[in-house]
């Protein structure tokens, strides 16, 4: 995993010389000062154990062998407690941020799109008292207009301090909030508001204009709109009976309601406090119940792997709060005291897309101290700054390189390197504001080169977790003083994982030397199961004879001696070939997707057939400059469409999959160069940049006919 360098062998021994002299030099003071022997000892600690001896036993955190974790304070055991517990202890305290647009203007680009620009300026800043208000305003707000508890309400919004104000809201006053990702099609919008049989959707002006004008026809029981951000321009098409409120004029009707002899109906932890419908990325979105003692627990199982949470933490939210990482990641700061600023990701960093040249990102303005991130994210800026090191003069890039394999030795070892980190790290760590202690990453796996590459360039652990919304997004996550790779870390204080064993992939609890099998996770965080859907409940979740609740996950682990979960495969990406060999889909993808020349990869294949084959979103300047080295010219498109450049690709992918030990019949035989990047928009990703696998083979099907060799016509 060390980088290369061309240094000459001879200055690379005397600069190794000077290292090991400073490396002694610092040690015994560093050792003593920095506190890091209690954190060494903790890495090599046992972090979790089977409660019993048996195959299949279920494994425990150390701290929650004899009792799992289920609420955050005592007494505190449905939302709107927690948060009235929050605004008690924390009143005038900064809570919600929100940039203000100072200017917005269009930016022509060669090509002739025209692109929105922002500039944008300071924070400003609800208390949790403004919060409180806010949101207890918006509650009786939603009463006047005929909301009753335990009926369902849906937000269809991008991730703002308006979402979360709606969302206490509705845990106060007992409504049942169903989210639904602002980037879903128009279908699968349809689907989860005629499902749930809402009568009140809560948006934006942009969203009501791009998505729900076309679809809310489809939604007859619709009567109310309430948009965030004002009131929204005429619309001609607006079908009968539906009335639109903006949020202020709610929360003005909340305000003047007599709500005096009239006693509220508060929830109680069994309660559904959200619907929670999945990104759809095996077919259409599953609404997952969560009550609010699933949330509850699952807050305090992560809250418990952050050390010394509290109000000197600020936390930037852009990842899109209808993901259960994001709500999560924001329920656990809001119950602790930290700020939570706003951001998206086209305004997150300076380089950003809407973010006008010379003006400044959010992580700039805000300077985080904790972020959450999904795997495509990290792995975007990883090759960013890989390739800006690839353009550096002969001396910065052998500097940069030695400085990187120096710390990578170190912090294997457990030990820091603060002189690279702030002589050679730091232009890197200003990427993300430069205070980040922690990043959390979960939605997918994140491969062992991207986990390296930001503990060592951005200066912090990289905690890797693994859960699902059927979870309440809780399961494991990493120690901060653990900064082993390719793991998600010991189960959480709050649950239980057990392995079952999978005949068919060969996969079992008795296997030596680390016990592997179909990932079961069980605790007060697991989920009520799939809204109106009893099929589909009854095959993922299970109950034992102990009255506990146990979620199949579908997902394939093995736990190693210290009690850390590692995840090898999925049962869905699991195909058997026509000759009886079995290709894990995700395990192609991993070794391949860190290569310069990919910025996405999707393998395929098929039961039918004997190879596997692929498709590839190329990184656009490293195809152009592979065609300029083979003589091939032509547009971007005839590039990715020209057999002669998927070959050369083809050769690319070949040596990289031998390197990373692919076996002859795991390494694609033909590849699809799509010109075309996938987003959550083209509907071929999730917004966690999950692939949808069903989506990806409809939209590839004639390809994958040429490339098995059908007639296509």
């Amino acid at each position: 995993m060390k980088l290369k360098h061309n240094i000459n062998p001879v200055l690379l021994q005397f600069i190794n010389f000077i290292v090991l002299v400073y490396s002694l030099i610092t040690y015994i003071p560093w050792y003593i000062l920095s506190g890091s022997k209690q954190a060494i000892a903790k890495a090599k600690q046992v972090k979790a154990r089977p409660v019993n001896n048996k195959p299949g036993g279920a494994y425990r955190s150390v701290n929650s062998l004899h009792c799992l974790a289920s609420v955050l304070y005592p007494g505190c055991d449905t939302l709107d407690k927690v948060f009235k517990y929050a605004k008690t202890k924390y009143k005038d305290k900064k809570l919600l941020g929100t940039r203000e647009i100072l200017k917005e203007e269009d930016e022509i680009q060669p090509s002739g799109k025209v692109f929105k620009k922002v500039i944008l300026g300071k924070y400003t800043w609800l208390s949790y008292e403004d919060v409180y208000i806010k949101a207890v305003n918006f509650g009786n707000g939603l009463a006047v207009l005929g909301q009753q508890p335990k009926t369902n309400i849906a937000i269809f919004c991008e991730t703002r301090a308006e979402w979360m104000i709606a969302a206490q809201a509705c845990f106060m006053c007992n409504y049942q909030l169903v989210t639904l990702y602002a980037t879903l099609g128009g279908p699968a919008i349809v689907h989860g508001l005629n499902e749930t049989e809402v009568t009140t959707i809560i948006t934006s002006k942009e969203l009501m204009r791009t998505k729900l004008k076309e679809i809310v026809s489809q939604v007859p029981l619709l009567q109310h709109i309430i948009t965030v951000d004002g009131k929204p321009t005429t619309w001609s098409e607006f079908p009968k009976g539906v009335i639109v409120h903006t949020m202020a004029s709610v929360q003005a009707m909340g305000a003047k309601a007599d709500t005096g002899n009239k006693q509220p109906s508060r929830p109680v932890p069994s309660d559904i406090a959200v619907i929670m419908y999945t990104s759809g990325s095996t077919g259409i979105p599953k609404g997952v119940m969560i009550s609010h003692c699933n949330i509850i627990a699952g807050i305090t199982g992560m809250a418990e792997r952050i050390p010394n949470l509290g109000e000197k933490d600020i936390y930037i939210g852009y990842l899109p709060l209808a993901h259960v990482l994001e709500l999560s990641a924001e329920l656990v700061c809001l119950s602790h005291g930290c700020r939570i600023g706003y951001s998206s990701p086209q305004t997150l960093a300076d380089q950003s897309s809407k973010i006008k040249k010379g003006s400044k990102g959010d992580v700039t303005t805000l300077k985080p101290t904790l972020m959450a991130a999904v795997p495509e994210i990290m792995d975007r800026i990883y090759k960013n700054v890989m390739n800006k090191v690839n353009e550096m003069t002969s001396f910065q890039r052998n500097l940069f390189i030695l400085a990187y394999n120096y710390k990578m030795e170190q912090i294997s070892k457990g030990y820091t390197t603060p002189l690279c980190d702030s002589l050679i790290f730091r232009k890197v760590r200003m990427l993300l504001g430069g205070k980040i202690r922690l990043l959390l990453c979960g939605g997918a796996p994140l491969s062992a080169a991207t986990q390296r590459f930001m503990n060592i360039c951005f200066c912090c652990p990289v905690g890797q977790g693994y859960g699902l919304t059927e979870s309440a997004g809780a399961g494991t996550i990493m120690e901060v003083w653990d900064y082993t790779t390719g793991r998600v870390g010991a189960p959480l204080v709050c649950c239980e994982i057990k392995l079952m064993n999978w005949e068919e992939g060969g996969y079992y609890n008795t296997d030596k030397p680390y016990p592997r099998g179909e990932i079961l996770i069980g605790g007060q965080n697991v989920t009520v199961g799939y809204y109106k859907n009893e099929a589909r409940t009854r095959k993922d979740f299970t109950v034992d004879e102990n009255g506990q609740r146990w979620l199949h996950t579908g997902d394939i682990g093995e736990f190693h001696h210290d009690g850390c979960l590692k995840i090898i495969d999925r049962k869905k990406d699991l195909v058997k070939l026509q000759a009886g060999e079995y290709v894990s889909l995700g395990k192609v993808e991993a070794a391949l997707k860190n290569l310069p020349l990919v910025d996405n990869i999707c393998a395929y294949a098929s039961s039918f057939h004997s190879y596997v084959i692929g498709f590839v979103v190329p990184n656009q300047k490293e195809l152009a400059e592979l065609a300029r080295k083979k003589g091939f010219k032509g547009s971007w498109e005839e590039i990715c469409n020209s057999p002669e450049m998927e070959k050369e690709v083809l050769k690319v992918l070949a040596e990289a999959a031998m390197a990373a030990n692919l076996e002859k019949f795991e390494i694609p035989v033909k590849i699809r160069l799509s010109p075309d990047p996938w987003t959550p928009e083209t509907g071929l990703v999730t917004d966690a940049f999950k692939l949808k696998r069903k989506e990806l083979t409809a939209f590839y099907q004639m390809d994958i006919d040429r490339m098995y060799g059908k007639n296509v016509k």
